[in-house]
């Protein structure tokens, strides 16, 4: 194992992925939390969501023993948060100190906002049916929900799918750099066959979103859950996290889940060299890494402090080379293809029925149909001739 992998955690068989299997529960002094999660469904499509959680004994903080405990907890506090800010009429604007208190505390532990982001809403959110079989669709499934149903999982678990396949491109990344600063064409040309293979599969599992996750569906039962409170036309001031100390009393902006947390595809641009024009757009995707395991973003600089491959398939004039290092880069450009095509069938082109849930607005609070378009024509860019 590459010393990089070492250092950032990050699995080769596994990428992104926790290298254990998430927790699905809380020890014991957790169970009144834990049930109040298992029945957030219920609760939310009552008018109990707000008392009960206000009803919570205080979240037991000094029992938490493991970084696995650590990701669960907030797994748990990120759903119960969202559901308590979005499960109402009208956006709660103050999160009560039972819930901010210890949301915030995990948070620091882990290095992330307290917010839902990726991590905590696909990465750290999945089961096993079968643990000797892989991690893919069709033997996962989700440990948290909001609303529940097939979209909902099927929404999440498709990244979790595509997180898994991305490993064997992930683990390869340092090695394809590696190969590059010695000029060695031919491990390189090996390598980048690698991460093209691992590229076709995750764009394979991509397309199969359409299966169990209906546009309508995901626009109007699983979307409004995971906006954030940076950028929101319904939160222009945040939200206040009562009682913790370091806030002041002041509204936090946080922005809310999206793809672009995910460390995948950033780290094939450090790799690669797609180059991304500094503007508010490149200032967004710097912001995501705060919102990314501080690990995974360690990762993605350790790629960055490197020389991209592309400089040297540009001047070794293997044209074998210079096709695969294409066929990588036109990979992630139909990937992003793929990824604006479904923004705009499942947000853009719904129509908007609630201003908590703004079809022209991003969940991490962009406009993202301008954004993504962007993303693929940069990526295009890249190719070499």
């Amino acid at each position: 194992m590459s010393q990089s992998f070492v250092e950032n955690h990050i699995s080769h068989d596994r990428g992104f992925l926790p290298a254990q299997d998430p927790l699905r529960q809380l020890p014991k002094p957790f169970n009144d939390w834990e049930d109040v999660a298992q029945q957030l469904p219920k609760l939310m499509a009552s008018d109990q969501l707000h008392r009960t959680i206000v009803d919570l004994p205080p979240f037991p903080l000094n029992e938490i023993r493991s970084h696995r405990e650590s990701e669960r907890a907030m797994v748990l506090l990120s759903y119960l948060g969202h559901a308590y800010v979005w499960g109402g009429s009208r956006p709660a604007t103050v999160l009560p100190e039972r819930l901010a208190i210890p949301w915030h505390d995990v948070a620091e532990r882990l290095g992330r906002p307290p917010v839902l982001s990726y991590s905590s809403y696909a990465l750290h959110n999945y089961f096993r049916f079968d643990d000797t079989r892989e991690i893919e669709c069709g033997n996962i499934g989700l440990i948290q929900n909001f609303l529940g149903g097939i979209d909902e999982e099927w929404f999440i678990l498709i990244h979790v799918d595509i997180e898994r396949k991305a490993a064997s491109a992930i683990s390869v990344l340092h090695a394809c750099l590696d190969a590059a600063e010695a000029e060695d064409a031919e491990a390189l040309e090996a390598l980048l066959g690698q991460v093209e293979s691992s590229l076709r599969s995750i764009q394979t599992t991509m397309l199969r979103m359409p299966e169990h996750c209906d546009p309508y569906i995901y626009y109007h039962r699983v979307r409004p859950y995971i906006h954030g409170w940076k950028n929101h036309p319904d939160l222009p001031d945040g939200l206040i996290y009562e009682g913790v100390a370091e806030y002041g009393g002041h509204p936090q902006k946080f922005r809310g889940e999206t793809g672009a947390q995910s460390s995948i595809v950033p780290s094939l641009d450090a790799t690669l060299g797609v180059a991304h024009q500094e503007d508010a757009l490149s200032l967004y995707l710097q912001e995501m890494r705060s919102y990314m395991p501080p690990e995974h973003r360690s990762f993605i600089a350790s790629l960055e402090r490197r020389t991209p491959v592309r400089a040297f398939v540009e001047r070794c004039n293997r044209p074998s080379l210079t096709t695969a290092y294409n066929a990588c880069t036109e990979c992630v450009e139909k990937f992003r293809s793929l990824h604006l095509e479904y923004a705009a069938r499942y947000i853009f082109h719904q129509a908007q029925t609630d201003s908590k849930n703004p079809h022209a607005v991003g969940t991490g609070g962009t406009p993202f149909m301008q954004y993504l378009k962007k993303h693929r024509d940069e990526t295009g860019h890249s190719r070499l001739e």
